[in-house]
């Protein structure tokens, strides 16, 4: 570190080792933030009946939730770029585990999806900063290990999100899931507190200004766009409500566009998609994500309402899709580091192109081992993709801008879930129920087993198809960046983590 970067102890912190001590900090946020995605899924229903409110009402609960953090990511990293990453990641432990004890005591649906946004900011903190500190606390020839590492501790806090909840309501009740965060957030802003770089705000000759006009329509429009695909099907594609959501998206948008180009200080460079590593590395990051997410939302469908499996034995058959990510991601880093992100990004996503080829192949019926099978060869394109693309992002990005675009890579990631699922869910139920009528059956449950099987297998495989053609078009992508070897500078150190 530089003469300027201040530990609380500055002894042990000169030690060539302290960056694990870091990454292991960040770790427990991204434990946190991550457990908290799939954990919160389980208990929706036993939500529902706790508070007497329609399942319209307790699915703002992960809205609300999913929908603070996508809109504000590159904001939060951009005040951190501005204020200091260090500070604004213990204010995301403070804030998130603050939320998380909100959303326990919660006496209503109200007081706890309003708590859900308190910690989704919290959340939102920790994510923007999370590979902006890695990314500054490691020389960058061992970057994609400790991202790798990141992201396989993510994929098992996931994994294991939905089986940890499930124990904690039948054990007690469904307040224990957020409960749990608590002891977890305070141990993680006391390491934060005596283990991360002292926070040093971005000071220049002239202060940098906050870009308020910028944040409110990047805000607006991409809210409203995401309503808009969220809440399409339920609504109707052609209501006035998702077109008013629509053209709201479509004003506040390009006014976005406008202001980063005018502003002095805007809240996201736009200069930065100018690097085609950037806006590829982004573009495939959340293409991947669009992939994974549409393969996790219909495989519990095609598993229960096809082959009758129940809930447990579902969740069981899907694990290994993140296990294998979680074993493979530090491999592909710290592979990476020697070889270029290029190469191993370009062969997970071929890999995962090969896994829903596969998966359109599915029947009414199945070999289970063959199942799972396919399952792992999607986690581990999964794996071997996503630790190389997020270093190569990183590294593209000037050492003042790592916060912004750490926010982006997040938020591009969120999009891409968000579009996964509804995008996937959209194309599938529309083929189903055209196939069901077409028979005479305007719903689909109401069909007999023979048809109903056909529209599902139908609607299923033309949606694997489109995954199929995406994972290839990302492949293109991720080939066509330009691959850089890193190589190991000797006595190089860590850029002054702010």
């Amino acid at each position: 570190m530089n003469k300027e970067s201040t530990f609380p102890h500055p002894y042990f912190s000169s030690h060539p080792n302290w960056k694990w001590f870091i990454l292991s900090t960040v770790l427990v946020g991204a434990t946190m933030s991550a457990l908290d995605v799939s954990i919160v899924n389980v208990a929706m229903p036993t939500m529902e009946h706790s508070f007497v409110v329609p399942m319209s009402t307790i699915e703002w609960v992960a809205m609300a939730y999913m929908l603070t953090l996508t809109v504000f990511l590159p904001l939060f990293g951009r005040l951190a770029d501005m204020f200091g990453r260090t500070k604004m990641y213990n204010i995301g432990f403070i804030v998130f585990t603050v939320g998380s004890a909100l959303c326990g005591i919660a006496p209503n649906a109200n007081f706890l999806i309003f708590s859900r946004v308190l910690q989704a900011i919290g959340a939102g903190l920790l994510q923007a900063n999370s590979v902006a500190i890695i990314t500054q606390a490691f020389p960058s020839n061992e970057l994609g290990k400790a991202i790798g590492l990141q992201g396989s501790v993510q994929a098992i806090a996931m994994s294991v999100g939905p089986f940890v909840g499930g124990m904690l309501i039948a054990l007690v009740n469904w307040r224990l899931i957020f409960y749990v965060n608590v002891p977890i957030g305070i141990i993680g802003t006391f390491m934060a507190l005596f283990i991360l770089p002292s926070s040093k705000a971005n000071i220049k000759k002239k202060r940098e200004k906050i870009d308020y006009f910028g944040i409110s329509f990047f805000a607006a429009g991409l809210a409203f766009l995401v309503l808009a695909v969220n809440e399409g099907a339920k609504l109707g594609w052609t209501s006035p409500i998702i077109l008013t959501y629509f053209l709201i998206a479509i004003i506040f948008l390009p006014l976005f566009i406008y202001t980063e180009l005018k502003v002095e200080h805007p809240m996201i460079d736009l200069k930065l998609f100018k690097k085609w590593g950037f806006s590829a590395g982004n573009t495939t990051g959340m293409l991947s994500y669009y992939v994974l997410f549409a393969v996790l939302f219909l495989m519990p469908f095609y598993l229960e309402d096809l082959l009758h499996y129940n809930a447990v034995v579902t969740g069981s058959i899907l694990t290994p899709i993140p296990l294998s990510m979680a074993i493979i991601a530090p491999f592909a880093g710290a592979i990476s580091d020697k070889v270029g992100s290029r190469i191993m990004t370009t062969l997970g996503m071929f890999i995962c192109a090969i896994a829903t080829l596969l998966l359109s192949f599915l029947g009414s019926s199945v070999n289970l081992y063959f199942l799972i099978f396919e399952f792992i060869i999607l986690g581990i394109g999964m794996g071997i993709f996503t630790p190389p693309n997020n270093s190569a992002i990183m590294l593209s990005a000037p050492p003042e801008r790592l916060g912004v675009a750490g926010g982006i890579l997040n938020m591009m990631r969120a999009l891409g879930l968000i579009f996964g699922v509804d995008i996937s869910g959209l194309i599938f139920t529309s083929l189903q129920q055209k196939y069901t009528a077409a028979h005479g059956y305007k719903i689909p449950s109401h069909a007999p087993a023979s048809i109903f099987n056909a529209a599902f297998i139908r609607g299923f495989a033309v949606v694997m198809i489109t995954l199929l053609a995406i994972n290839i078009f990302a492949t293109i992508l991720s080939a066509a960046k330009k691959n850089v070897k890193i190589k190991k500078i000797e006595g190089a150190e860590p850029i002054d983590l702010m």
